[in-house]
């Protein structure tokens, strides 16, 4: 490289936000340099592994307007931006570049092919196709703004860069410089903390029971207002499943706050209250009174989670539902109903890292995602303080804000640089 390099538009991030601006911008507007920045030497990383490396591109969800109510921070601002693009218009690009997309029972999209390569591939195949400068292992280290407009760019090699648009898409990690590089140019960051996220949970009742589950469940945390149904998964290490990933989702920064220790109350018989489970507990003694109690779950529970449950209401393997007494038909519906069990940490999502927290809100245009505090400053994806539910919806949150932030870059920057910026 040159020791100064000139540039039309620069997006800092190759990310899922940071590549569709890239694509878009360049589609948009040809005569235009983009340049594509990644401080890593590996593009799209998060996308390749997400889903368990098969890549849940987006989700099944094409009513802008119930889309936003999976985003615990950014509903209200994401709204406008979704009517503009949503998961339909991600599944069509796609598919006109070559790769089809499914829908799961449970909303979740991805390729055919479950290979995430797929999707990096056809970003890639894109970008070079439409001249996009794609420079890895080179970061954006500092950047000021320069007299007259536009900004000037120190990278990490050393080299530096001028450009009349930039854009941040360097996404919601803790340690992104994308949250200092904003901060240096007016903005205010709220605090990031983590996302989807599992729980820890040392307790009796289910130590050794890791890979059972429980498709319909309520999770809540008492004092809070934090409440979550959907299917739970006992782990080795505790709880996990969508209903914990999204009361961590909602709940990230009070959870935070609350320093990852906290009761977590389970209803393990889908939202029945204790007065219904005591009524069918009854009804189920009369018909079936010489069984055991621990025998056939009359709720479905595997008979090992239910065994365990009936154990911690203090009957023993051999009593029988008629000889149950009062005291256990008592304790049994509040264990099944309202037992709690102590919180004692987190565990990431897999490699999935997300955040709640980043750039404030209030201080972006979400017609275009550009800064209402540095114009010619556009941002995307996670760096922004928005943050979805497990199930495709961070991802598509990334395509919209970068669709829409490339095609603003490509329309307000009217004229090519003369020369050339290298490749």
């Amino acid at each position: 490289m040159n020791e100064s390099l000139k540039a039309d538009v620069v997006i800092a991030g190759g990310g899922a936000a940071g590549f569709f601006a890239a694509v878009t911008c360049a589609e948009a507007n040809p005569l235009l340099r983009v340049v594509l920045l990644e401080k890593s030497p590996e593009l799209l990383a998060k996308v390749t592994i997400s889903g368990g490396g098969r890549c849940n591109v987006t989700h099944a969800c094409f009513d802008p307007d119930a889309l936003c109510s999976f985003y615990p921070r950014g509903s209200r601002e994401l709204r406008g931006p979704f009517h503009k693009w949503q998961p339909r218009d991600t599944v069509a690009w796609f598919e006109i570049r070559g790769v089809p997309i499914k829908a799961e029972s449970d909303g979740r999209m991805f390729p055919v092919s479950n290979k995430s390569t797929d999707i990096t591939g056809a970003l890639i195949s894109e970008a070079k196709r439409l001249g996009v400068n794609i420079w890895t292992s080179c970061g954006l280290k500092t950047v000021r703004n320069q007299e007259g407009g536009g900004f000037r760019l120190v990278l990490s090699n050393g080299s530096e860069l001028t450009c009349e648009k930039l854009m941040l898409a360097t996404g919601g990690n803790q340690n992104s410089s994308g949250f200092d590089l904003a901060a240096s140019l007016g903005h205010t960051i709220v605090d990031p903390v983590p996302s989807l996220f599992t729980f820890h949970v040392d307790d009796p009742r289910i130590a050794g029971l890791p890979g059972i589950s429980v498709p319909d469940a309520v999770v809540s945390v008492p004092g809070t207002k934090l409440k979550q149904t959907g299917p739970l998964l006992i782990t080795h290490w505790g709880l996990s499943g969508p209903a914990v990933l999204k009361l961590s989702a909602w709940g990230g920064r009070i959870l935070c706050d609350l320093d990852y220790t906290f009761p977590l109350q389970i209803n393990w018989v889908g939202g029945q209250t204790t007065g219904q489970v005591t009524e069918a507990l009854r009804n189920f003694r009369k018909q079936q009174g010489a069984r055991t109690v621990t025998g056939p779950s009359p709720f479905g529970l595997v008979s090992r989670l239910w065994g365990s449950l009936c154990g911690a209401a203090g009957i023993e393997p051999e009593v029988n539902w008629a000889t149950l007494t009062a005291g256990q038909l008592d304790a049994l519906p509040r264990e099944l109903c309202e037992g709690e069990y102590r919180v004692t940490g987190k565990s990431l999502f897999k490699e999935e890292f997300v955040t709640c927290g980043g750039v404030k809100l209030k201080e972006v245009d979400f017609r275009t995602l550009e800064s209402k505090v540095c114009p010619g400053l556009y941002f995307g994806g996670e760096l922004l303080d928005i943050d979805g539910v497990t199930g495709g919806f961070n991802l598509q949150a990334a395509w919209t804000t970068g669709r829409l932030a490339g095609l603003a870059m490509a329309d307000e920057t009217k004229e090519a640089t003369p020369g050339r910026a290298a490749g």
